[in-house]
Parts: C-alpha cells; structure tokens; sequence
C-alpha cells in the first residue's frame, strides 16, 4: 500500500477545504447559511476519504503520518451533510485514539459534532454558533464544571478562554451574524432533518 500518496491525496482535499473557506471569509459569505459550493465540496471530499478508508483504515498518524490524519479528521468534521460517513469514522477514530494512534482533541471535536448535529448536549464545548446577543458562543453543553474537567483532561483551554479566542477570530475575519437568527435556526433545523440527522 502506498501510504505516501494517499497521505498527499489527503492533505490534497484539507487545502482545497480551507483554500474555499478562506475565498468565502474574504468575500464575507462565511456566515449566510451553508454555501453551495462548500457543501459541493465536503460531500466530494467524504466520498474519496470513505473510499480511501474503505482501502486502508482509519489514516492514523503511524500510516500516513500527523498531518494527513489531521487532514483526514478536518475533512471528516466538515463532512456534515454525511451523517453514516461521519459516525463510522468516529468509532473508527475513538477505537484509533484508544490505541494511542490518533489525537483524543480530535475525537472529542467530532463527538460534539455529532451531538450538536442530533440535537444533543456536547461534552467539550467545542462547537460554536451565533447567539441572540450577536455573539458566537457555544452550543449547548451540559455542566461547565464537567466541561472544564473533560477538556483539561485531554489538553483543551478552559471553554471561557476558548470563547474569547473564537469570537476574537471571527471579529478577525470579519464575520458577522446572520440577519435572522431565528430564520437560521429554522433553516438549520429543517436541513438536519432533511439530511437524516434529526427526525
């Protein structure tokens, strides 16, 4: 198997994520609902990451080295409009971690990634959305004590702390929130169900 070249493929579809996030921040439509071409995009990149696990596995860091398997994560995360793609890889990713070949930080995102996805409370925090105050904050979670522990107990800053960092970065790159927010959440809520993460 050659290890090399799916490791560089990998990296391949994290660049062209970040390259089309990066053009829809400068053009400031990161915030207006989920943009087309992005959908597009992390649907065809969960397609060739599914058939490149399919070949070899979940891409842990002794395979393809730490940044194709950051990379192979990132896509996973971002792969929202794929709810059976993305909860195979987390069992694959949780047993990865479990052997010490995968970074917990990364499970613990893709858990509240799901959880958020299927309306339930997150374990981390690390999942942010915009509030009514206009502020980006995290979705719910449930005891801020518990959260705290959990995320020490892997390595994550407290989620106060990681709340001034994201809404630093957004003020950054000049996000704004939606016009509607409850008109979003509607938005959201319906696309869950329609994409099979909510009934």
């Amino acid at each position: 198997m050659d290890y090399k070249s799916i490791a560089e493929k990998i990296i391949d579809l994290k660049n062209a994520d970040l390259a089309l996030r990066n053009k829809l921040v400068e053009s400031g439509q990161l915030s207006e609902g989920y943009n087309e071409e992005m959908k597009e995009l992390h649907n065809r990149n969960a397609k060739i990451l599914s058939d490149i696990i399919d070949a070899i596995g979940y891409p842990t860091t002794d395979k393809v080295g730490k940044e194709a398997s950051e990379a192979a994560w990132l896509i996973i995360q971002h792969a929202i409009g794929q709810p059976e793609f993305i909860k195979k890889s987390a069992k694959l990713l949780e047993s990865a971690v479990n052997e010490s070949k995968a970074d917990p930080i990364s499970l613990a995102y893709l858990t509240d990634r799901i959880n958020v996805l299927e309306g339930k409370l997150q374990l981390y925090g690390t999942q942010f959305d915009w509030d009514e105050q206009g502020n980006l904050s995290p979705n719910p979670f449930d005891d801020l004590n518990e959260v705290n522990k959990r995320r020490k107990s892997i390595g994550l800053n407290p989620l106060e702390e990681q709340t001034e960092i994201i809404r630093r970065q957004a003020k950054y790159e000049n996000q704004s929130p939606p016009i509607n927010i409850e008109n979003r959440k509607q938005e959201i809520e319906e696309w869950k169900r329609n994409v099979g993460w909510t009934t």
